[in-house]
């Protein structure tokens, strides 16, 4: 009885260190989803320059938290950078979808495993988690952590303890002898998916030599382990499959049971044991439930502050958008005054002419100044129009929007620039009536930043091309803006699409303009892509959703 009491304290606290060993790193994973550096690579998987920032980043996340290695793997289960990647035994470039933490984590959305490193050779607990976009797989983070420190910190405790996973193979032990050997012969089927997932490395998997006795209690019984009779105490992990064994050998006890008379004077000292037990399960239980507190009261206040920053960056990134639209505007002004000015002066000229043919009575060519009047007050209306729709803070949902009206609207805007500077404008739009879903701001924005960014790139070029091409390709609009400029440098393309990153002189521009562009383009649901072309210049890409084509 005192034998069993002692195991179930001892288990009590084993099994609270080893939960709480495997439960801090659950948030891990989960927590990669929202660095900027991994989504980043499940991109663009072949950037080696990202692929470096991860590892490094991965390698002092990893020290930090105390973790034996973090990992990224692609949607196919390649993984892709690692912690470990200055290591011989990396993982990277290794197919790892063959493991049951990436096959849970692409069904189920997260996975739990124990299992000797395919490449490392070192045992240790798996937590993944899969990263989507909507319903699409981008990937699957994982966390590898090592309970070998568990293992050692049971020697140091009376009586042998192992742990036992879901198919009864012996994970730890402070026996040496017994690790990786089932307590029953394997089942046909256990053996087959223990070949394909590799959960014990190269072990043989002998069976033990194990008996079960009739059990004295529903979680104590009685075995033979290798002829000599033992107190098997048990406990189910939470969490987990597994189950924690104490073994105490049971022939010392039944030693002392025949010689009870003559050591009576240890009743005592078994008394302040189980007293001095009781005290440490106490105090390991009240541990464990100040460690649970503090760590749900840490989880609670991370979701609140990621929730307060999460709309403040919503909010920052809206305003953001408008005011480079604003700044836009501004810079454009001098441009729309000499296209406002013309008309007016054409306008006071000809009705200044009106009066005069008036009093000639020469009523047909009054008729005709009066409409060239009408026709320059419509030309004047479309201009305001457009800026009006360009400046406009737009809160609407998208809709289909005829791509040709939109790059006539943004060439209007820009058109005194691309006239001073003696551009010539290409647009090639296929088919004609090619439309896209989005809002119309929007694409005015997106537009008028790319034309701009052109027109300054060719200020010293000795051919001045803006090429604008637009096609549909499955469900999806193509639209490259191209210029025959000097294209972009090289440490700067790398780096194009991060803020206040330009090529321009000091006071010429703040480098917001494409990182603007970048975010209207992925909130209307795609991508802005830039590239140096072979012939010369830059050329912007960009991929949106299409519409229904206008006839």
């Amino acid at each position: 009885m005192r034998l069993r009491e002692a195991a179930a304290h001892r288990l009590d606290m084993l099994a609270s260190g080893l939960e709480a060993d495997l439960s801090r790193f659950d948030y891990l994973p989960a927590l990669l989803e929202v660095t900027p550096v991994v989504p980043a690579l499940l991109e663009s998987p072949a950037d080696h320059q990202l692929r470096d920032a991860a590892n490094r980043y991965l390698g002092g996340v990893s020290a930090t938290a105390g973790a034996e290695m973090l990992f990224v793997l692609d949607s196919a289960g390649t993984s892709l950078a690692a912690s470990d990647w200055q290591e011989t035994g990396t993982t990277i470039g290794q197919d790892l979808s063959f493991r049951p933490y990436v096959i849970d984590a692409v069904q189920q959305g997260r996975g739990r495993f124990y299992g000797v490193g395919i490449t490392s050779g070192k045992p240790g607990y798996y937590l993944s988690y899969a990263l989507r976009r909507g319903n699409q797989l981008r990937g699957v983070v994982a966390v590898k952590v090592s309970i070998e420190d568990a293992e050692r910190a049971w020697r140091n405790l009376p009586g042998d303890v192992m742990l036992i996973d879901e198919r009864g193979v012996v994970i730890l032990s402070t026996r040496g002898d017994l690790k990786y050997r089932p307590v029953a012969p394997l089942l046909a089927s256990q053996r087959a998916e223990v070949q394909r997932s590799r959960p014990y490395g190269e072990a043989t998997l002998k069976p033990l030599d194990w008996v079960s006795l009739k059990a004295p209690a529903n979680d104590a019984h009685q075995v033979v382990l290798d002829g000599r009779l033992h107190l098997a105490s048990t406990r189910l992990l939470q969490h987990t499959p597994w189950q924690l064994v104490a073994l105490d050998d049971l022939a010392p006890v039944q030693a002392v049971a025949r010689y009870a008379a003559v050591t009576a004077s240890l009743a005592m000292a078994v008394l302040v044991l189980v007293g001095v037990t009781l005290w440490q399960r106490q105090r390991a239980m009240h541990h464990k439930l100040a460690s649970q507190a503090a760590l749900q009261a840490a989880h609670d206040s991370l979701e609140s502050t990621v929730v307060a920053r999460t709309a403040e960056l919503r909010a920052a990134q809206a305003d953001l958008i408008h005011a480079g639209k604003l700044a836009a505007l501004g810079q454009m002004s001098a441009g729309m005054v000499h296209e406002l000015n013309q008309p007016l002066t054409a306008m006071r000229t000809l009705s200044e002419s009106a009066g005069i043919l008036l009093d000639q009575d020469r009523p047909e060519e009054v008729r005709g100044n009066l409409r060239r009047i009408a026709s320059m007050v419509d030309r004047l209306a479309r201009l305001t129009s457009q800026l009006k729709t360009f400046a406009h803070k737009s809160d609407a949902p998208v809709a289909a929007v005829a791509l040709a009206r939109c790059i006539a609207d943004a060439q209007a805007l820009v058109g005194s620039e691309l006239q001073a500077r003696d551009i010539v404008v290409e647009v090639d739009v296929q088919p004609p009536g090619l439309s896209l879903l989005a809002d119309e701001a929007t694409m005015g924005s997106l537009l008028i930043n790319l034309f701009r960014n052109a027109i300054d790139a060719m200020q010293g070029a000795p051919q001045r091309l803006l090429i604008v091409r637009a096609r549909a390709s499955g469900g999806r609009v193509n639209l490259t803006v191209c210029d025959s400029g000097p294209g972009i440098r090289a440490d700067i393309l790398a780096r194009l699409f991060e803020p206040f990153v330009t090529s321009k002189p000091a006071g010429a521009g703040l480098g917001l303009g494409l990182v603007i562009s970048a975010q209207l383009v992925r909130g209307a649901g795609g991508s802005l892509q830039a590239a140096n072309r072979a012939e010369g210049g830059a050329c912007f890409t960009v991929d949106l959703p299409g519409g229904i084509p206008q006839e």
